[in-house]
């Protein structure tokens, strides 16, 4: 999940939110990821966080 985060352009990951893309029931990591990324840089942060990835959760999946 590092890797993948990586690879959306992220500096780095926290252990967190790897396990919680990692726990994604959709299953579009990539995408989770690339829009994480999103969050994070919006917050002015070099680092995808686990709140980055709940919130892309609850946008995409309506709650988790």
């Amino acid at each position: 999940m590092h890797r993948l985060c990586k690879k959306a352009g992220a500096g780095r990951v926290s252990e967190a939110a790897a396990k919680r893309l990692a726990k994604s029931s959709r299953g579009d990591w990539p995408q989770d990821a690339k829009e994480a990324h999103d969050y994070s840089m919006h917050a002015r942060r070099r680092t995808i966080k686990s709140e980055d990835i709940e919130m892309r959760c609850k946008k995409s999946h309506g709650r988790q």
